[in-house]
């Protein structure tokens, strides 16, 4: 394997040699045979230790559309589309039209709206659809919402409810998203529980409420009515136990492990936790003696192959090896999503481009603008550490032309 000059801190540059060998890719779900009347998942296995797993899947921008790059949207649907495929075909569901695709930042309610259609017909295209396979699950929010006039109680149960009965009307499945609008609108936690019972009492199906951090989107602090996490928490509880009957789950990102666990272990029974923790999901998956955490994660995009060699070892039975695969993603996983933990998107688009899952290194919103060449490097560096390089020599030689436009050579 020939060496890489990857820049470091300070301006100088260090020569690095790949060190690891791939993981192992599992068998595509098309490839397993059918147990018990639906697929075997490869992330989730058969043993009574499985999870849920979603990965939250970013889209692939066109790099060749003639338009604005900052101001419009432009997505390679085919290429979009395949990426979903391809977590499909290692067990995983998909999160769609969520903040890891630049939903509210770059995608737009018109886009997403064409994102969840165009997906949710490619997984009724499967045939493990409805079998245990091809889950997904699409998210609502308001961003129809003009943010930069007042904003009413009203506006944003008007703007949930168009929302919801278009994916509810193309068959799909809801992820309630945190709004920007609601956190504009609302005077205190109980206009949260006025949007919340209002939106609840009129879905279809038991919905996944996401409860988004400021870490993830500043214009969300202070969501459920306070900035204490814990005092908004209980606010979050209140609205689950009143609806228990209409929320599977809740997605909390936050990242802090304690503050997972304590929500955890005070929903409503029945009600699962899905950890949106990109820092300490191994400890949250695996759980302790009192639950656990399943998992609707952004980082899954980028270390699918991983995470479902671990989940099927974590259903299996075996902790040790589960800890032992996950370990080494820890790391990489903490420098995607570091401060300004926003820009994590870049990260995700970049190591599937290093991985060959798209064919550029271009984002909606020309967001791979958003982290230094030093910042890839690193990425490059932990990703090998992880067994997360599918083909090192296509990686090493796609980080070279990255460089190379930023003049290292």
């Amino acid at each position: 394997m020939k060496s890489i000059n990857l820049p470091v801190a300070g301006g100088t540059l260090s020569a690095y040699t790949i060190k690891n060998a791939p993981l192992a890719t599992p068998p595509a779900l098309s490839d397993r045979p059918a147990v018990a009347g639906r697929a075997t998942s490869p992330a989730r296995g058969e043993g009574k230790n499985q999870r849920i797993a979603f990965a939250a899947a970013h889209v692939v921008a066109n790099p060749l559309a003639d338009n604005d790059p900052w101001l419009d949207t432009a997505v390679d649907w085919e290429r979009t589309i395949a990426f979903r495929h391809y977590l499909w075909d290692l067990g995983f569901g998909v999160a769609e039209a969520m903040d890891t695709a630049q939903r509210g930042m770059g995608l737009d309610w018109s886009g997403a709206k064409e994102l969840i259609r165009r997906s949710l017909e490619a997984a009724k295209s499967r045939p493990d659809f409805g079998a245990g396979g091809a889950l997904i699950a699409s998210g609502a929010g308001t961003e129809q919402i003009d943010l930069t006039g007042p904003v009413t109680i009203d506006q944003v149960i008007r703007a949930y409810e168009e929302q919801i009965e278009t994916i509810e009307g193309m068959g799909g499945r809801i992820i309630l998203m945190a709004s920007r609008a609601l956190v504009k609108a609302a005077k205190g936690p109980d206009d949260y529980a006025r949007v919340y019972d209002r939106i609840l009492s009129q879905v279809k199906e038991p919905v996944i409420i996401h409860w988004l951090g400021e870490m993830f989107d500043p214009a969300l602090a202070g969501y459920w009515g306070s900035a204490d996490h814990m005092a908004a928490m209980a606010t979050a509880i209140d609205v689950v136990g009143a609806h228990p009957e209409k929320v599977d789950g809740v997605k909390i990102s936050l990242l802090s492990k304690e503050k997972e666990i304590s929500m955890r272990r005070r929903l409503a029974q029945g009600v699962k936790m899905y950890t949106g923790d990109d820092f300490n999901y191994p400890e949250l998956i695996a759980g302790d003696e009192q639950g656990y955490s399943d998992a609707l994660l952004g980082i899954f995009d980028a270390i699918a192959p991983a995470a479902a060699v671990a989940l099927s070892q974590l259903a299996d039975g075996d902790k040790g090896a589960f800890h032992e695969t996950l370990a080494p993603t820890v790391p990489l996983s903490r420098h995607i999503f570091k401060a300004p933990t926003r820009f994590y998107k870049t990260g995700v688009v970049f190591l599937a481009y290093l991985n060959g899952l798209q064919d550029h290194f271009h984002m909606i919103g020309g967001q791979q603008s958003t982290r230094s060449l030093v910042h890839l490097a690193e990425l490059f560096r932990l990703a090998d550490e992880a067994r997360c390089l599918r083909d090192p020599e296509l990686a090493t030689k796609r980080m070279k032309q990255v460089l190379a436009v930023g003049g290292v050579h």
